[in-house]
């Protein structure tokens, strides 16, 4: 039931993927969790009973709550954190309220418990979306390991890391599909604006520029990002505001001209 300091699926949905999005905090208990369960897009999982470890956590940020049903357990932290001074509200019908409302859920299998990623150096369009797509959607803590081509596959197995965008990694180009697509299928993240941004990805990165007119624009921006930078951990942090306004347009603005 709707109330004061609840939040819907598709509201919720609406803030995911967005720079400011809040912290997404699962508290479900393990018998709620099946062993090939799944989780909201960002979710951080943990233990109801460590509130003090939550705050620290969380530090401040908005906060949406989530447990099972949407009911007194996830209320009950969320008041909690509220009356620590925190801010936070619950997820309207929990866990399976985002179920029902067939939102995305994530494989929890295939989410690097390490955060770690790894893919090959000096990036421009796939290697810089890609970590985009992680950190928005999957995991904001990703930390992505730039090394040379060589390297990656020994790399990925000495750190337990996810190699991307390699040969033989486990998202890559298949076909003329980019590796952007493949994180997308590969994590149920299939919505219409991460779509439309991935065709303009694939154009930009194929040169297949005539399947998305904005391709040429955007290679031309990644070319000017690879110039700049030296340090590809400075490209893909100053590339994270591309790809904000990227999805922005794709989901909100997208039909909208320069006349407009």
């Amino acid at each position: 039931m709707s109330g004061p300091n609840m939040i819907t699926p598709s509201q919720l949905m609406r803030l995911i993927g967005l720079p400011d999005a809040p912290v997404v905090i699962d508290v479900r208990i393990p018998d709620d969790i099946s062993p090939d369960d799944r989780s909201i897009p960002t979710a951080i999982f943990h233990d109801f009973r460590d509130l003090d470890g939550l705050r620290d956590r969380v530090r401040g940020r908005n906060c949406v709550v989530v447990c099972y049903k949407g009911l007194k357990l996830s209320q009950g932290i969320a008041a909690r954190l509220r009356a620590a001074g925190g801010r936070a509200e619950v997820l309207e019908g929990g866990y399976l309220g985002w179920q029902s409302a067939k939102l995305p859920l994530l494989p929890m299998s295939a989410i690097p418990a390490n955060h770690l990623w790894v893919t090959r150096l000096r990036p421009k369009i796939d290697r810089i979306a890609c970590p985009w797509l992680v950190r928005r959607f999957i995991d904001p803590k990703a930390e992505v390991l730039y090394v040379p081509r060589p390297d990656v596959a020994d790399v990925a197995d000495r750190f337990n890391a996810t190699a991307f965008d390699t040969d033989g990694a486990p998202y890559s180009h298949v076909g003329d599909h980019c590796s952007f697509d493949a994180i997308l299928d590969g994590f149920n993240l299939r919505t219409m604006a991460l779509d439309r941004m991935a065709q303009v990805i694939r154009a930009a990165d194929t040169g297949a520029h005539d399947i998305a007119p904005q391709a040429a624009g955007l290679l031309a921006i990644s070319v000017g990002l690879s110039k700049q930078f030296r340090d590809d951990t400075d490209m893909l942090n100053a590339g994270m505001a591309v790809y904000d306004a990227l999805y922005r347009w794709a989901r909100d603005g997208f039909d909208e001209s320069h006349a407009e």
